[in-house]
């Protein structure tokens, strides 16, 4: 494991990072670093004119203005959806989506049974966990910003009201996810 230091001043707090969770999270942090190397048509930069480009059969490209979001079950209209990219968050194994939250949602406390590693490709996420809903407590993530969420720990999270742009956030983990509401009587998704 690798211990990141505390340092008061600064406020990080100690961190334990296992190989799998720094592993996942070069990937996604590579991935963000892609983002800045594309030009405004969403296709890559080329270095070279006579280069034609990787094997699809070695080497699958997906530009993001190709990646279809979709909103996904029992979520209001106009919250959030999300772009499935590797695997199945419902199935044993690994996974890769993209989640798009629009400004003004968050979701209820919950828990998943494994760590969910994340990376903000755009806009500012808000985080926090623990059971006492408290947007307003939330911490902003900004693009290239890392969160782990460590397995059946109570956490939430979205977009403030006002945001000038939707979040976009690359999450990794092991399926199944198994998401648990803290309290299942509340809705999952809240307007704020």
């Amino acid at each position: 494991m690798l211990a990141v230091p505390n340092n008061s001043r600064t406020g990080t707090r100690l961190m334990n990072l296992d190989r799998r969770s720094l592993l996942i999270a070069t990937v996604l942090t590579a991935a963000v670093a892609d983002c800045g190397t594309r030009s405004s048509g969403g296709q890559p930069i080329s270095t070279s004119s006579s280069h034609p480009g990787p094997d699809p059969t070695e080497t699958f490209v997906l530009p993001y203005d190709k990646i279809s979001f979709e909103t996904w079950a029992n979520v209001p209209p106009g919250s959030g959806e999300m772009a499935t990219l590797y695997g199945d968050l419902n199935k044993p194994g690994p996974y890769l989506v993209m989640m798009k939250w629009n400004p003004g949602w968050f979701s209820a406390p919950h828990t998943y049974a494994t760590d969910r590693m994340c990376v903000v490709v755009f806009g500012t996420w808000w985080v926090n966990s623990g059971i006492d809903f408290a947007p307003e407590n939330a911490t902003p993530v900004g693009p290239g910003g890392y969160v782990k969420r460590t397995a059946r720990t109570p956490h939430y999270d979205g977009v403030l009201r006002g945001q000038p742009q939707p979040a976009v956030i690359a999450i990794s983990g092991l399926g199944p996810v198994d998401i648990q509401l803290v309290d299942p009587t509340t809705p999952s998704w809240r307007k704020l």
